[in-house]
């Protein structure tokens, strides 16, 4: 049970603030819809405050502190009050209850980053150790390979998803060669470095198709954006990658929760 207060069978409904995150906003849409319905299948009432924009990641990570803090107080006075702030990325959620810590530390407005940060979840890390949910109902027949994102480090934000996959009834979970490397995308490291970037990333691939996975799943839109861009990019040169005998699929993790209830709430002549 987490430390910030687990929810039990026995509580009244929590309502909780949705951090959708840049990415599902431009391009992961489906990776919010799918959220907020895991969410509400757990009971919770989940809130959208539609004015968010972003963590301030992007202006931090490349130095720009000032901008930064601007985005950040944008968000302090967005995810005002004592609901638990949910976010499908481990990325952003360790920079609103990490990054923030150090972009604040000398700033008169600490406390109320603190507060916040105190109150961030990672999905995944949310349902496990927040509302004490580690076996997830439903059924998805598939080969998982999981990719843990490098913001994921430190944390239990990839155990908490790893137990809730292995739970799934149907869902195999298998390793991949050099599991804990960066996939390359590393924000803007990837725009200074792409031939770098492409390289890790190519790497990566190549580790995930020798296990030969149905679903490439991963906690953080970003990871995915950059291993399936590379990834439709390479299958044109099929010489290059040999195992690329098929599109890469992949999800975010909370796409395949969704997904696993829904197959189960199928008839069982669909789903045979």
């Amino acid at each position: 049970m987490s430390a910030r207060g687990a929810v039990t069978e026995d509580a009244p409904p929590r309502r909780v603030s949705l951090m959708a995150t840049c990415l599902a906003d431009a391009f992961f849409d489906d990776v919010a819809q799918a959220t907020v319905e895991v969410l509400e299948h757990l009971g919770c009432e989940v809130a959208f405050p539609e004015d968010q924009t972003c963590c301030s990641q992007p202006a931090f990570n490349a130095g720009d502190w000032d901008s930064a803090r601007r985005v950040a107080r944008h968000t302090l006075g967005v995810f005002h009050g004592d609901d638990a702030v949910v976010v499908p990325s481990g990325s952003c959620a360790r920079m609103v209850d990490h990054g923030a810590l150090l972009l604040f530390e000398d700033q008169p407005d600490r406390p109320a980053v603190e507060g916040l940060a105190h109150r961030t979840w990672e999905l995944c890390d949310f349902i496990v150790r927040g509302l004490g949910v580690t076996s997830w109902p439903g059924r998805l027949k598939a080969r998982v390979a999981f990719h843990r994102s490098c913001h994921s480090r430190g944390t239990r934000y990839a155990e908490s998803a790893l137990a809730l996959l292995r739970s799934i009834d149907g869902v195999e979970v298998v390793p991949f060669g050099e599991g804990e490397q960066c996939c390359g995308f590393g924000g803007t490291f990837s725009v200074g470095f792409p031939h770098i970037s492409r390289a890790m990333g190519s790497l990566k691939i190549d580790h995930v198709l020798a296990a030969k996975p149905d679903l490439l799943v991963s906690a953080d839109a970003s990871c995915l954006m950059h291993i399936g861009g590379l990834a439709d990019l390479l299958a044109q040169n099929p010489q290059r990658v040999p195992n690329l005998q098929r599109p890469l699929e992949r999800k975010h993790v909370a796409v395949v929760l969704r997904d696993a209830l829904q197959a189960a709430a199928k008839p069982a002549k669909e789903r045979a």
